[in-house]
């Protein structure tokens, strides 16, 4: 039987927090189980103190004790506990023994849910600020299959009862957002932050699964966590997916290229199979340990003040067809990309640029915000285990490489400084032939329809966009 969940948009404007546990509470069909790991009962209080409780809730529970917490979901492969792995495995569990414990004869209407989260809170020293799993796996039509979202949190505040004060309150707006906003889930996600400060908890990551989600495109969701300013950056994979930046960092070496790719051309193609090769020939290689990552900042995303979605879209196509991992970013200075890589890895960071990238990095008008200027920049952008590697340009058939490059007169014993102790190197094995290929040049190309812009790019790439008729083709 389906149900109605549609509200009264006046009214939603004006729902506290106990509001809208209470609008749950009161709805005779909604109807399951919490289950919270790492920060108490957090969520869950919010409905048993808004009242009428008993018709929602079919069990709440906290399994502290990580063996206890293993015996009922199972041992993680790398024993942890604040995993997706860990979320995923906590819902089904427990939708599972919904399933099995509750008559579908005699509750034909009931419209099951499984919440969970999986947390750790600032620690004692306060040395990890502490952040978390959590995900709903629910339905809003009794007789249809679930859906899900799963979200990962980090926390900005440095007090653990914060924190959980923090974590019930998007909690509520998770399962209340998953029953009456799940129609419009790039709206969803803006809810989640109702009566919380948006500097004090991060969402990095987030993915709608299940047949309500499916015209959902998942790269488009983090593409609103950068531009609502939910967080800096988001990561998806070769299968188009979302996946959580810092697991996918840690403890990693790191090989990133930053570019437009609009579209990916030979060049690009170049810049990276040449600095992978620099890298894998470093003694202490570890393809295992090691991650390749494409990485657009969002002004490269901007046309005429406004992101063009589709253009985003046919650029993450591209890259994922090629098998790349994507990265979106607000870091349009190189350093601030560079601290992040460092709050996750202490391994080996190389950052692949050309020259006009370097130019920029060198220009002092870019840290006049910060309190120690471009020494406090560099300080994190050639921080220790930073290299920069740098593909040259042809300007009037003359080759630009680190060795002639010019950049601000102040900056040139700082330059030299950097580049004496090896901190920037020239890639030096590349193609010439490709030095004269500009991606602007080749899309203005595909968009008027001129022949030959096909010699220019990877065939694969060439192939997908005749296909699927991106950036303009017909």
């Amino acid at each position: 039987m389906v149900v109605s969940l549609k509200g009264d948009k006046e009214f939603e404007k004006l729902l506290s927090v106990k509001d809208k546990a209470l609008r749950i509470n009161l709805n005779d069909n909604i109807y399951g189980t919490f289950a919270e790991i790492g920060a108490g009962q957090e969520v869950a209080r919010h409905f048993f103190r808004a009242g009428g409780a008993s018709g929602t809730i079919a069990k709440t529970m906290s399994a502290y004790d990580k063996g206890f917490s293993n015996a009922i979901y199972g041992e993680e492969h790398d024993n942890r506990f604040v995993t997706k792995s860990r979320l995923t495995k906590m819902l089904n569990h427990e939708i599972n023994l919904l399933e099995n414990r509750v008559s579908r004869d005699d509750n034909p209407e009931k419209m099951f849910f499984s919440f969970a989260n999986t947390v750790a809170t600032i620690d004692f020293a306060k040395k990890f600020k502490g952040h978390g799993w959590m995900g709903i796996k629910f339905q809003t039509d009794s007789s249809e299959e679930y859906s899900e979202i799963q979200m990962h949190i980090r926390f900005h505040v440095n007090d653990a009862k914060t924190q959980q004060e923090l974590l019930g309150i998007m909690g509520v707006n998770l399962i209340y957002g998953a029953y009456y906003k799940h129609n419009k889930p790039r709206s969803l996600i803006r809810y989640l932050y109702d009566h919380i400060n948006p500097n004090s908890i991060e969402i990095d990551t987030i993915n709608f699964s299940g047949k309500l989600f499916k015209d959902v495109d998942n790269r488009l969701i983090s593409l609103d966590l950068i531009k609502n300013n939910m967080t800096q950056a988001v990561m998806f994979g070769p299968d188009g997916k979302n996946i959580l930046p810092a697991a996918e960092l840690y403890k990693k070496n790191i090989l990133t290229i930053r570019g437009s790719f609009r579209p990916v051309t030979k060049v690009n193609e170049d810049m990276y199979e040449k600095s992978l090769t620099i890298v894998k020939n470093d003694k202490n290689f570890n393809k295992k340990n090691s991650i390749s990552i494409f990485e657009i900042t969002l002004s490269n995303l901007i046309s005429d003040g406004e992101v063009n979605e589709q253009d985003f879209l046919d650029r993450a196509q591209l890259l994922c067809s090629m098998g790349k991992t994507v990265m979106i970013t607000n870091f349009q200075e190189y350093y601030k990309l560079s601290e992040y890589y460092n709050k996750y890895t202490d391994k080996k960071i190389v950052l692949t640029m050309g020259v006009d990238n370097l130019i920029q990095v060198f220009e002092d008008k870019y840290y006049k915000d910060l309190n120690g200027g471009i020494l406090e920049a560099f300080g994190n952008l050639f921080s220790q285990n930073v290299t920069v590697l740098l593909y040259p340009m042809l300007k009037k058939d003359k080759l630009i490489d680190s060795n002639n490059i010019v950049v601000n007169n102040k900056m040139k014993n700082l330059y030299k400084f950097f580049k004496d102790n090896k901190k920037i190197i020239d890639i030096k094995d590349y193609n010439k032939k490709l030095l004269k290929i500009f991606s602007w040049k080749v899309l203005e190309n595909i968009k008027k329809g001129k022949k030959d812009w096909e010699k220019d790019i990877p065939k694969n790439v060439s192939d997908l966009i005749k296909k699927k008729k991106l950036f303009g083709y017909s």
